[in-house]
């Protein structure tokens, strides 16, 4: 009897992802460092046992020692070793398990786990690890890097935003780039998804900064500040007097984007009978017509449309026009960018007040870097964001305005703000602050209360009681 010959099992280009899926590792992100700001953003990867510490591998090292890299698509830059001065040369021993990240603290530096102070811990994603004053790193998913579709678009420094104005250096942040510029390549009308304060802007910007009509203007429209009854008019143009005699001709919104790209945020808000008014004009010969005019005009218009509802609020068939769509991302699903994107968001504030800067910033050769508290920069990476990026700019305008002294500091405002626990909210001012806020504010407690950043006067009476200031 003659066996059937069989082939030998081969590797798929799929099987390696599948491999990396299984693996049980976590990412140690760099979120703030005493010692070394430039470093926020790097990562290291831990798979199996692994310790960190000061400095670079010791012969007593129990396990091999974790490395810190800037990773990007195809690209990870080995970072030097930690050069951060509070830490211990042996300071953490780390396992990646199936629960987690197994964290024993074996240094002289304080640990903590999502601020509260520990020295054996198991840390999960979205977690925060503390050592004391010297650095703060995020717990991550050991993500692979996404491969890109569609090369980047032109370089940019570590961290820093990119050419289109993206901020960010996780795989979230770079898969977002890469339908942005794979939606730019196509010739399809784009859809561009996400919650409120997201960013959908920015991407549809992106996607017209990427594509063969760069070199025309964007013309953008919210499609929510439009009266309803005008928006016709808005959208296809008037002849000219119409309705009225002496009207002017107007060109409308598909008139003026013609061999552009035509941006409509929120276009979710326009009435579904004006989204089948639209119909034709997003088919492929763009035909359209004038309010008050019999002809029939063609426009080669790219639209990009945005919103923050579900799709299945759109009509139907308007819907099916967008077969180019993408989701950008919240911060819940690219937390690990909240570092970086403070360090922006703060540089973009210094460069519109400068004042900021003498009591807020340091200065050296090397650029500006804010003196941040390393627990709020803790607390803002663990808050539940319902408007992402607005509401994170938002809380650093808190943090900045009822910061009192020379550092931006985890206030009583911005912990009411957070509506953290009473373990984690920022340090109590003793009597002795207390006093001096009274004085410098001549006795006034609203003003008082303003200097310590307590979010009203009753705060401050209540602080005043426990310390028996003012009899």
């Amino acid at each position: 009897m003659t066996l059937p010959v069989t082939l030998p099992e081969l590797d798929a280009p799929w099987d390696d992802a599948v491999r990396s899926r299984r693996r049980t590792a976590y990412r140690l992100v760099v979120a703030w460092s005493f010692d070394e700001p430039a470093r926020i953003g790097e990562s290291a990867t831990v798979a199996g046992h692994a310790v960190l510490g000061r400095g670079g591998p010791q012969e007593d090292d129990p396990a091999p020692r974790a490395v810190f890299h800037a990773r990007r698509p195809d690209d990870a830059q080995p970072r030097a070793p930690l050069a951060a001065s509070r830490i211990s040369r042996l300071q953490l021993r780390l396992e990646a398990t199936a629960g987690g990240l197994h964290v024993r603290s074996v240094g002289k530096c304080t640990m903590t786990r999502n601020g509260v102070e520990t020295d054996d811990a198991v840390f999960v994603p979205g977690d925060v690890l503390g050592l004391r004053n010297a650095l703060v790193l995020y717990v991550a998913e050991g993500e692979a890097m996404p491969s890109l579709r569609v090369p980047l678009a032109g370089s940019f420094a570590f961290g820093e935003a990119d050419p289109n104005g993206i901020v960010g250096e996780s795989p979230a942040a770079y898969r977002l780039r890469d339908e942005l510029a794979f939606a730019a390549s196509s010739p399809h009308h784009v859809l561009v998804l996400g919650p409120s304060g997201s960013g959908k802007e920015l991407a549809a910007r992106a996607i017209h900064a990427c594509s063969s009509r760069r070199s025309r203007v964007l013309v953008a429209r919210n499609a929510a500040t439009v009266p309803s009854g005008l928006v016709d008019a808005e959208l296809f143009g008037t002849a000219r007097n119409y309705p009225n005699a002496g009207s002017p001709e107007r060109v409308g919104l598909l008139g003026e984007a013609d061999n552009s790209t035509l941006f409509l945020d929120e276009i979710g808000e326009l009435p579904q009978e004006v989204q089948a008014h639209l119909l034709r004009v997003l088919d492929k010969d763009g035909e359209y017509q004038r309010l008050g005019e019999s002809t029939v005009r063609r426009t080669d218009v790219r639209v990009v449309a945005a919103t923050n509802r579900e799709p299945s609020a759109l009509k139907h068939d308007f819907l099916a026009r967008f077969a180019a769509r993408v989701t950008v991302p919240g911060l819940g699903a690219r937390r690990e960018d909240v570092p970086v994107l403070i360090r922006h968001l703060l540089e973009r504030l210094v460069t519109k007040m400068p004042e900021l800067e003498a009591r807020l910033f340091d200065v050296s050769a090397s650029g500006r870097t804010a003196r941040i508290e390393p627990a709020l920069v803790g607390a803002l990476l663990r808050h539940e964001y319902t408007h992402h990026l607005r509401e994170l700019e938002r809380l650093l305008w808190v943090a900045v305005s009822s910061s009192t002294r020379e550092f931006i500091a985890l206030s009583p405002a911005v912990a009411a703000e957070l509506r953290l626990p009473e373990e984690e909210r920022g340090a109590t001012p003793t009597k002795e602050v207390i006093e001096a806020a009274l004085a410098a504010s001549e006795g006034n407690v609203t003003r008082a209360a303003e200097r310590l950043g307590l979010p009203n006067r009753y705060a401050l009476y209540r602080l005043m009681k426990t310390h028996c200031i003012g009899g």
